[in-house]
This record gives C-alpha cells, structure tokens and sequence, in this order.
C-alpha cells in the first residue's frame, strides 16, 4: 500500500502547518514583541527622567505606526530572501541536470565519493553509485543536498513565508500596545505593559516547544531572554537621551 506523505508526516512525525511556517511564526512574533516594546520602553524610559509627560495617544501612534511598517518590511524581506533563495536552488539544480547529461562519469564519481564518506566500502559505493545514475531525479536530490547543502525550496512559498511572517509579526507585536488601549499612560500600565510583553514572549516560547518538544526551559528562557535584552536597551537609551 502506498504511503501517504502528508499524513504520514502529521500523524507519525507531529509536523503540520505550524512547522512549516515555525521559522517565519518564530521571527516575525520575536521581532513584532521586541520591536514594538522598544517603542514603549523608550517613551517609559523618557518619563522617567522626568523631562517628557507623554500621553496613551503618542505611545499608541509611534506604537502601533512602527508595527505596520516594520511588520510590511519584515514581511517583505521574508519574501525577498525566501524568493532569492528559491531562484539559487532551482538554478542550481537546473545546472546539476546539465551536468549529469554532459558529464555522466565525473558526476558518477562524486557520488561514489557521496557514499564512502557515508560508510559504504569501494565495491558499495561503486555499486550503490552506479544504480542511483539510472533515476537523474534522485541524484539530483543528492548532489543538492550532500553537494551544494541547500535545502530543497520547491515546495516553498515565498509569498506564504512573507504573509505568515507580517502576521505574526502584528499579532505577537500588538501585546505591549494593549494596556496603553485601556489604561491611562502611568507606571502601572507601563508595568502592565512589560507584563504583556513577557507573556507574549512566553507564549512564543510554548509554541516553539510544542513544535519541537525541545526542552520547555530552553524555549521560553531564549526566547525571553532575547526579549527581555532588547527592551532593556530600549529603556535605556530612552531615559538617556531624553
């Protein structure tokens, strides 16, 4: 009976939507949190030195104008670096094909070289290498995978990888701006707003531990701790140049 692949891969291996786009949810959510509590931990880090009275309706329009914008950048270079790095694989396996046709026996060779350096003993390997010359498909796998160590990108879409990534970055990076939509622009709610802010970050960290089943203090500690840096430096400089 044939394997179906899709469901294999869900039902044996957990891997569905989620992982698929784990990179672009990851990044953009990282990115959306850090980058729009920069904005709050800036203008708190300006009230604190007592020279700035800045009210809900400032943080909230620096706030939510940088999370659009840099949510369309990031959304936009997820788009470009994925398309780019689509274009590099597909030239280069187009080229893998043209060297198979025009240069069978050298290309032969490598692949006896493949499998050596993966356990196969000299008679194997010769064997092993010259079955494989039948499917140009199958070597082509290889050559791109062992060769040139590029990811396949075929199956991969640039302008999914882009959507995923801007929507996680809006999603994740409107936490901090919640309690300034609520609340009056005081301590407490900048106080609520880091709340917001760990516990995006936290939930980002769960995600990734329900994607990979890493150690659970590993994905939230990271995550965090990349979090918790930049809004520290944010503050800073806030207060400083204020």
């Amino acid at each position: 009976m044939a394997i179906d692949w899709d469901l294999h891969r869900k039902e044996v291996h957990n891997l569905g939507k989620v992982q698929d786009f784990l990179k672009q949810i990851v990044y953009g959510g990282n990115d959306g949190i850090v980058t729009t509590f920069a904005i709050v931990a800036g203008f708190a880090g300006a009230q604190a030195d007592g020279t700035a009275q800045i009210g809900a309706i400032a943080v909230l329009v620096f706030g939510l104008a940088n999370l659009f914008a840099d949510a369309v950048s990031m959304g936009l270079g997820e788009f470009l670096s994925t398309r780019s790095q689509q274009d590099l694989y597909l030239k280069q396996r187009k080229f893998v094909f043209e060297e198979l046709k025009s240069n069978p026996v050298h290309e032969q060779s490598e692949l006896v070289q493949m499998m050596r350096e993966r356990g196969l003993d000299d008679d194997a390997s010769e064997r092993v290498a010259n079955e494989l010359m039948q499917s140009p498909e199958l070597v082509a796998d290889l050559m791109m995978a062992y060769e040139l160590e590029l990811p396949d990108m075929r199956q991969v879409s640039p302008v999914l990888d882009g959507l995923v990534t801007f929507i996680a970055f809006v999603i994740f990076g409107s936490a901090p701006l919640v309690p300034y939509f609520l609340l009056e622009p005081t301590q407490n709610t900048f106080f609520l707003s880091v709340l917001a802010a760990f516990s995006a970050l936290v939930g980002l960290g769960l995600l990734r531990w329900w994607s990979t089943r890493e150690r659970i203090v590993r994905c939230i500690g990271e995550t965090v701790l990349v979090g918790s840096v930049c809004a520290l430096v944010a503050f800073v400089v806030g207060a400083i140049v204020s």
